[in-house]
C-alpha cells in the first residue's frame, strides 16, 4: 500500500473539493456575465433616458413652432384672399354704372327728371319707436332718468 498515498477517503474528499471549487469558479464566471450584461443594460438604459430627456424640450418647441407656422400660413392665405377681394372690388368702382347703381341703392339718389319714393313700413316704424323711446323726449329728461338710473339700487 505505499502505492497508495492517501486513502479513499482522503481521495474523495479531494475530489470533492476540486469538484466543488470548479463549480464556484463557474458560477462566478457565469454572474461576472450577468453582471456586466446588467451594468452594459443600466448604462444603456441611462444613455437613452439622458437623450430622450435632452431632446424633450426641443422637440416640444419645434411641434409648437409648426403649429405657429401653420397658422400664420393660414393667416397669410386668408389675407391673400381679403386682398384679392379689395382689389375687385377697386376695379368694380372705377366703373361708373356700378357707382350710380350703388348710390341709388344705398344713397336714394335720383337721376335729374326721377321722381324718388321712400315706402316706409309702419311695423318697421313701431318697433323703432319701442327701441328708441328715449328718442323721442327731450335730453334733459334723458339725462335726469340717467342719473335716477344711477342712483337706484334695486337695478337690473
Amino acid at each position: 500500500m505505499a502505492r497508495d498515498r492517501f486513502s479513499t477517503a482522503t481521495r474523495l474528499r479531494l475530489l470533492g473539493e476540486q469538484t466543488a471549487a470548479r463549480v464556484y469558479r463557474s458560477q462566478t464566471r457565469r454572474q461576472a456575465r450577468r453582471s456586466r450584461l446588467t451594468g452594459r443594460a443600466a448604462f444603456l438604459a441611462l444613455v437613452v433616458c439622458s437623450l430622450v430627456v435632452a431632446l424633450a424640450y426641443p422637440m416640444r418647441q419645434w411641434v409648437s413652432q409648426r403649429a405657429e407656422i401653420a397658422e400664420q400660413q393660414r393667416l397669410a392665405a386668408e389675407a391673400g384672399e381679403r386682398v384679392e377681394r379689395l382689389r375687385d372690388e377697386k376695379a368694380r368702382l372705377q366703373d361708373d354704372a356700378y357707382v350710380r347703381r350703388l348710390a341709388r341703392e344705398h344713397l336714394h339718389y335720383v337721376l335729374p327728371g326721377e321722381t324718388g319714393f321712400t315706402v316706409i313700413d309702419p311695423d318697421a316704424v313701431r318697433e323703432r319707436r319701442t327701441d328708441q323711446g328715449a328718442a323721442d323726449r327731450p335730453w334733459y329728461s334723458n339725462l335726469w332718468d340717467g342719473v335716477d338710473t344711477a342712483d337706484r339700487t334695486d337695478r337690473k
